[in-house]
């Protein structure tokens, strides 16, 4: 009997075993909830992806190895790759999600794949308990967005040298904590790290969905519509960002690094 295909591939990267991986399954028709985490538990990435065909579109979930999220952009940009690779869809054409965040649309430009996501609001948060402890760092602004915590820090090297205690900071109540600062050097606008114990990431490599938060916050303090990102986990990755009204466009590469069969 015939498994399962899927593949594994690494999202905003040029290079394997960089950015952020995502594995990626194209089911022949909608499976349950319990097999989907259950599946995303032994895949024990970040974010698994989970596509259904629906005429031109596909329907799209994204589970973490404990939780199903609202939305997650970097397995959303592999979902896209993996169409277009696999020539389930042409190059030329947008791939078109229906997700739990909407309709989102992949395509390819300028040799990047730009995902269109919602733009995240954020509300200053003067104090939350116990941040700052669990953080090791004490934040010069706190903002809540509709997911996640968003913490400033003075500079890059604060953010780079960070080492949180993810037992505290899975205690808060958010998805997870994004810090972030100015970057120091000439290749990125600004840097951010991403926690989120609480739903079974320890640190993300490379978080598509932080930077619908991350966006219009730089773009407000730069001035700026379009912006490069650079995200200071081990593996590391590049965002390109433009910011387009309650939109945000991200760009980035991927590459395909392992394929399998769930038997």
């Amino acid at each position: 009997m015939p498994g399962q295909p899927f593949v594994q591939i690494d999202a905003f990267t040029r290079e394997s075993f960089g950015g952020n991986p995502a594995a990626v399954f194209l089911l022949p028709s909608g499976r349950d909830e319990g097999w989907m985490q259950r599946v995303a538990r032994e895949m024990n990435q970040a974010d698994t992806a989970f596509l259904v065909r629906r005429d031109d579109e596909f329907d799209l979930r994204w589970f973490t190895p404990t939780v199903e999220v609202e939305l997650c952009g970097h397995a959303t940009l592999a979902s896209a790759h993996m169409l277009w690779e696999s020539g389930v869809l042409p190059s030329g054409a947008t791939a078109r999600f229906r997700t739990r965040s909407g309709l989102l649309t992949a395509r390819l430009h300028d040799d990047r794949i730009w995902l269109d996501l919602p733009a995240a609001s954020l509300r200053a948060e003067p104090a939350v308990p116990g941040l700052a402890g669990a953080l090791g760092a004490e934040p010069i602004g706190t903002w809540r967005t509709p997911f996640d915590i968003l913490v400033e820090l003075p500079d890059q090297r604060a953010v780079g040298a960070l080492r949180p205690d993810l037992s505290r900071v899975a205690a808060i109540e958010t998805r997870g904590v994004i810090v972030t600062a100015r970057s120091d050097g000439a290749e990125a606008d600004f840097v951010s790290r991403f926690f989120a114990p609480r739903i079974g990431i320890p640190e993300d490599p490379v978080t598509g969905s932080a930077h619908c938060a991350l966006g219009p916050f730089w773009g407000g303090r730069l001035g700026r519509t379009e912006l490069t990102a650079r995200q200071l986990s081990p593996r590391g990755g590049t965002l390109w960002i433009r910011l387009d009204g309650e939109r945000v466009h991200l760009g980035g590469h991927a590459v395909t690094v392992l394929r399998g069969e769930l038997v």
